[in-house]
């Protein structure tokens, strides 16, 4: 199986996720951050994961823009998953997450959803990620592995 895992992470912590994702699973997986990511080789891969943390209810610009820069058709037929980290407050629900907008988007280019968008827990703005996370993260990868 080939797999590429884009995150953008600001404090480090959807990172720390991406990297739990990866490391759980399986064949070739290619682990990038947003900035260093592009379409070109994606429509060739068997599983896309993209991950950000949620600001304001979606996720952050820079993964915003990747996500629009994907035309219509680049991900026909390539199984896709989205993943976020959020805060433990209530009202975040409000606003929604960034992990379920992922999703969405990769599914309008053409991308079948892998299963259920991951969300994982940070304690504050800046983290640290809430205990088990890191653990819980890698138990979703292979789930959406398959």
């Amino acid at each position: 199986m080939k797999t590429v895992v884009i995150y953008e992470s600001v404090y480090g912590n959807t990172r720390t996720i991406a990297e739990a994702i990866a490391a759980a699973l399986p064949g070739d997986v290619k682990l990038l951050p947003v900035s260093g990511a592009n379409a070109s080789g994606l429509e060739a891969g068997d599983l896309l994961v993209v991950g950000a943390p949620t600001y304001g209810g979606k996720p952050t610009e820079a993964t915003q823009g990747f996500l629009d820069r994907l035309s219509s058709s680049t991900l026909a037929g390539v199984r896709v998953a989205g993943f976020d980290t959020r805060l433990t407050a209530k009202w975040v629900r409000i606003f929604g997450y960034a992990g379920p907008k992922i999703e969405a988007a990769l599914k309008e280019k053409g991308g079948i959803p892998a299963g259920s968008p991951g969300g994982f827990f940070v304690k504050g703005k800046e983290g640290p990620l809430t205990e088990g996370e890191v653990q819980r993260a890698a138990e979703w990868a292979k789930t959406v592995a398959g």
